[in-house]
């Protein structure tokens, strides 16, 4: 099975298992415990969630459901950060919960955009809502909008993140990391294998896009 099959047959697995938790409840959390809870969390995310350095990621505005699986995900080993192994060691699956009400109750700031990086900010936007179709000599590109939604908002209900207003250089290492492996708790490995269809140009027009996204 060539990348281009395996890529749409991983999409379409992705979006049935998105139909099925739509159906589900959202993560129930209580942001105010939340608020209480994110003193550990402001050093690197900033006191609402924007990160101050593009070295962590901003998680303000970000799917509340999202939050609490990645931090799940770090405390059971499924994603791998020394710093973030640290900060979960301590925390419940309530805990988990009310950070990510908190933190998705909180408005997003997308980082200014330097004027020399419209041209890339334009390949990205094609690649993002619309993909790239396959030729002789590169797979398909799959469209990130069908996960991540036209605006970058993500899917709550499916846990897949909000994009829009992030540190490009965060969302460019995520992308390298998915690619090359490093990262491997994405749903369906859906990631991992739209990963090997990104050219390092093409990662860099989509991270520059979304940082872009208000």
């Amino acid at each position: 099975m060539n990348l281009s099959i395996k890529l749409i047959s991983a999409l379409v697995l992705s979006m049935a298992q998105c139909a099925v938790h739509a159906s589900d409840a959202p993560v129930i959390g209580d942001a105010a415990a939340g608020k209480a809870k994110s003193a550990m969390c402001m050093a690197c995310h900033g006191m609402d969630g924007n990160s101050p350095s593009n070295a962590f990621p901003s998680i303000a505005g970000q799917n509340a459901a999202y939050i609490a699986k990645q931090l799940q995900d770090y405390k059971s080993g499924r994603r791998v950060n020394a710093l973030m192994v640290g900060m979960v060691a301590g925390l419940t699956a309530e805990d988990m919960q009310n950070l990510g009400a908190f933190y998705a109750s909180q408005e997003i700031k997308a980082p200014p955009v330097a004027a020399d990086m419209q041209k890339l900010i334009e390949q990205g936007h094609v690649l993002y809502q619309t993909g790239r179709a396959a030729t002789n000599s590169a797979p398909a590109v799959a469209a990130c909008s069908a996960c991540h939604g036209a605006a970058g908002f993500g899917n709550a209900l499916a846990a897949y993140p909000a994009l829009h207003g992030q540190h490009a250089a965060y969302t460019e290492l995520m992308l390298k990391a998915f690619r090359d492996g490093a990262r491997t708790n994405d749903l369906n490995a859906v990631m991992r294998q739209a990963g090997q269809t990104l050219t390092d140009d093409d990662i860099r027009a989509l991270a520059a896009y979304a940082a872009s996204m208000q």
